[in-house]
């Protein structure tokens, strides 16, 4: 038997569990591998699905981002639909924000000890939900496309299934043997470094992300890349 739909959106808000209780219950199934075991990696995962360049049946990406089975879609009043509920509730919350004031979204984060941002469990979750279609981000992973930019906030937040940086090791810039070129004005020494990141060119919004805003734009604009007419 076919999942029916949700009766209504009011219906899924009442059935909504708080989040603090839905967080304990994908940290209670983990054995079960959920793709999010936490509110700001299942930020991250449904962001993605929301900004991606293709779009998903729910039953594709909740099944996996809560370890249930489709049949959970059947039954109100569970655990499983209560957490359903909320998912389908921050998804439509996302693709209204990115749809008509952009710059209003604001991820979900913890901070660190030093009362930094901590984006990478948030990114991590992103980074989860690419995988679902991996093969449909393919051009925005290609290093040579312009495009690749957008993404590169995020994934360097990243690990692979190694718990090494998704993206490798940090690149040391290669000194040059030779001696340093003298300018005009009789110095030598290596030119000035330019700030060339892409994302940074133009003001960046004020939200709750210190550091990492970079990738909040880059949200943005891999949502518009696919979706805004």
């Amino acid at each position: 038997m076919s999942p029916r739909r949700p009766k209504a959106s009011s219906s899924m808000a009442a059935a909504a569990r708080p989040l603090a209780e839905l967080e304990q219950w994908l940290q209670a199934r983990v054995d079960q591998h959920p793709a999010a075991t936490s509110l700001p990696m299942l930020d991250g995962y449904v962001a993605a699905i929301v900004a991606g360049p293709m779009s998903m049946s729910p039953l594709d990406w909740i099944c996996p981002l809560l370890a249930i089975d489709v049949d959970a879609f059947n039954h109100g009043g569970t655990p499983e639909f209560a957490a359903i509920s909320v998912v389908a509730l921050r998804h439509n919350e996302i693709s209204q924000i990115l749809s008509t004031t952009p710059n209003q979204f604001a991820p979900v984060h913890r901070r660190q000890p030093n009362g930094e941002v901590d984006p990478r469990t948030w990114c991590q979750g992103f980074y989860a939900a690419m995988r679902l279609r991996l093969s449909a981000w393919a051009p925005l992973l290609d290093a040579s496309n312009v495009n690749h930019r957008l993404l590169l906030p995020i994934l360097q937040h990243c690990r692979d299934d190694q718990g090494g940086p998704l993206l490798g090791p940090p690149r040391t810039p290669r000194l040059s043997a030779q001696r340093p070129p003298r300018y005009s004005n009789g110095r030598r020494g290596l030119a000035p470094t330019l700030d060339a990141d892409p994302l940074r060119t133009s003001p960046l919004i004020t939200t709750d992300v210190g550091p990492h805003t970079g990738y909040l734009r880059a949200v943005r604009l891999g949502h518009c890349a696919y979706h805004c007419p």
